[in-house]
C-alpha cells in the first residue's frame, strides 16, 4: 500500500504551515514598529510592545526562512505566552472575549515547530544536506 498523503505531503505541509504563519506574525512586527501595514498602533521601541515587535519582526523573518527554527520557535512561544497572560487574560479569562485567541494560537503553533523543526523546505533542513 501507499504510504499515504500524511507520510508523503506532511513534511511539505508542516513548511507550508511554519511560512504562511510565520509571515503573517512578521506582519505584526511591522506594524509596530514601522507603521505598515498602517496601523494606529505605534508603541515605543524601548517598550515591552516595543520589544515584542522587534521579536515579532526579526524572529518572524527567521522562521519564515527557517533558520535556528527550533530556539526561535521556543523563544517566539514563550513570548506569546506572556503576551496572553500579561495583556489579554487580565481582561477576561475568556480568549474569545478579550482578544488573546491569536496569541493562544500562535503560543501552541511555535511550540510545535520548537519541537519538530521546520520541515524540508527550511534553510535548517539545508544546513543538514
Amino acid at each position: 500500500m501507499s504510504e499515504g498523503i500524511s507520510g508523503r505531503w506532511g513534511a511539505a505541509m508542516l513548511s507550508v504551515l511554519r511560512i504562511v504563519s510565520s509571515l503573517i506574525f512578521l506582519l505584526h512586527g511591522a506594524q509596530k514598529l514601522f507603521g505598515f501595514p498602517p496601523t494606529e498602533q505605534r508603541p515605543p521601541l524601548f517598550s515591552l510592545m516595543g520589544l515584542g515587535g522587534v521579536l515579532e519582526l526579526f524572529g518572524g523573518l527567521l522562521l519564515l526562512v527557517g533558520l535556528y527554527t527550533r530556539p526561535v520557535a521556543f523563544v517566539l512561544s514563550g513570548m506569546m505566552a506572556v503576551a496572553y497572560w500579561m495583556f489579554h487574560a487580565p481582561q477576561n479569562l475568556f480568549p474569545t472575549v478579550n482578544g488573546g485567541d491569536a496569541a493562544i494560537l500562535y503560543c501552541f503553533l511555535f511550540l510545535y515547530f520548537a519541537v519538530v523543526g521546520g520541515g524540508t523546505w527550511s534553510l535548517d533542513a539545508a544546513r543538514k544536506s
